[in-house]
């Protein structure tokens, strides 16, 4: 059965597709999203004072007094597209200054710990949904933000329920949604037409087609392992396909011991990929911005990431660029697909958190996810956004998400922040040494076991 928070997900989604569907349809080359590298500038210019009037600050909350710092894990080319509403919060409300402080974002999870714990802590911050902020919100680190959703406030009435919901921890609202990505497997068409493959929709016809890569001299995925937690999202989506999107739930809640026949199966169907030479070589020595360019210049045919992909595609490639949806494994299951949301949180020590709230209200305003969606295709949390000119690539992500059972928010995001390193270094582990299941699985149960026995002691 569907959770309540996919119930209202699928009707939100519904909406977006009608809406959607009511716009021309699409007949030519997909329109691009984001700027080219050459032309950051142009295409994050700050909006006109004349647009600007459609968005009050702060959708009508009050303003206080007194600088913001805003601290997010951005770059490439969101980052600038974040700095140019800074810039319009700036003008429009310069008593209350936003000092937007962007870091790499493996920089910022390593970090966020001990910036929630500091006094002062950042007025607000840029993170993720599910247990990893939830986690911060059971230690008592957020600071709630009941004041912005209640009934009556702008983002109270105009947030789809469930992000609502996703936002509710207990009886009250912490976190501010953003904008939310699909995950789906990215490739050139051209390359596969040449090469005579086309996209594969059973687990058989993705080895087959590694296989065929392989003859041909290309490697068959691109992947960068730098920072581990690309490979989680081999294991989400092998987990779902194998073994149910809410069995997949429990291993991330921790509920499921780590060496179950059950989890030791998605590792063996996770070997294939490695006995049929699927990956790049040397994966580790890439992150994953710089594992794209394998993709765009035809030397891998595939990639498995979010659809944030798009900010490192450069424009002319996306003329030759689409996406699938994680194959079948198991016709029987329902299918689950990761579709992380983004938000914005109050640090409980911030020194300025009335304002974090106000300048995050605003940012997750309609004039400010309008916004992104048109630069970035960063797909909206509200309901009142105009998705009339959704690029054909948001078109066939909205699709894809609506059609799934189940939606999760990635395992990094899912399981215990404490836990998470662990998994991901499990994985790394699985990666180099795949004839190594029992012992590593053995290793991450005993993990497992020691974790739990400290958080409930």
């Amino acid at each position: 059965m569907k959770s309540k928070f996919l119930i209202v997900l699928s009707a939100f989604l519904a909406l977006s597709m009608f809406l959607s569907a009511c716009a021309p349809a699409a007949t030519q080359a997909p329109v691009a999203t984001e700027a080219p590298a050459s032309n950051v500038a142009a295409a994050t210019e700050a909006p006109s004072a004349e647009a600007a009037t459609e968005a009050p600050a702060a959708e009508g909350m009050a303003v206080p007094e007194g600088p913001i710092v805003f601290v997010g894990g951005l770059g490439g080319e969101t980052g600038p597209v974040f700095q140019a509403l800074v810039d319009q919060w700036n003008e429009e409300n310069p008593n209350s200054p936003v000092q937007f402080n962007d870091m790499q974002h493996e920089d910022l999870k390593q970090g966020i710990r001990s910036m929630l714990l500091a006094d002062p802590a950042p007025d607000v911050m840029f993170w993720g949904a599910g247990n990893r902020s939830r986690f911060f919100v059971e230690k008592g680190l957020l600071a709630d933000t009941v004041s912005v959703w209640a009934p009556g406030t702008d983002l109270g009435d105009n947030t789809a329920g469930s992000f609502k919901e996703l936002a509710t921890v207990g009886d009250k609202q912490y976190l501010i949604p953003e904008s939310y990505h699909w995950w789906s497997i990215w490739y050139r068409p051209s390359v596969f037409t040449a090469n005579g493959i086309t996209p594969p929709e059973t687990w058989d016809e993705l080895l087959a087609v590694c296989d065929k890569f392989n003859e041909a001299g290309i490697a068959p995925i691109a992947i960068g392992n730098r920072f581990k937690w690309p490979a989680a999202g081999w294991f989400d989506y092998i987990s779902m396909r194998i073994n149910t999107p809410e069995y997949h739930k429990q291993i991330t809640d921790l509920q499921v011991p780590y060496d179950d026949p059950n989890v030791k199966k998605v590792f063996e169907y996770w070997n294939q990929l490695f006995e049929h030479k699927c990956f790049i070589e040397n994966s580790a020595a890439y992150d994953w911005q710089e594992a794209v360019p394998f993709l765009v210049d035809g030397s891998a045919g595939m990639y498995l990431m979010g659809s944030f992909i798009l900010e490192e595609i450069p424009d002319e490639a996306e003329q030759d660029l689409d996406f699938f949806r994680f194959p079948i494994i198991d016709p029987n299951m329902p299918v689950g697909e990761d579709a992380p949301t983004d938000v914005f949180i109050i640090p409980a020590k911030a020194a300025n958190p009335e304002g974090g709230k106000a300048f995050a209200a605003w940012m997750s305003g309609k004039y400010a996810q309008q916004f992104r969606l048109d630069k970035l295709s960063r797909l909206p949390t509200r309901t009142d956004v105009d998705l009339s000119n959704l690029s054909k690539f948001a078109q066939k992500g909205i699709a894809q998400v609506q059609n799934a059972d189940y939606v999760t928010m990635f395992y990094d995001r899912e399981t215990t922040p404490e836990f998470a390193e662990k998994g991901m270094n499990a994985f790394m582990a699985f990666w180099d040494t795949p004839e190594s299941i029992d012992q590593i699985l053995a290793d991450l149960e005993a993990a497992r076991k020691e974790y739990l026995s400290t958080v409930t002691e």
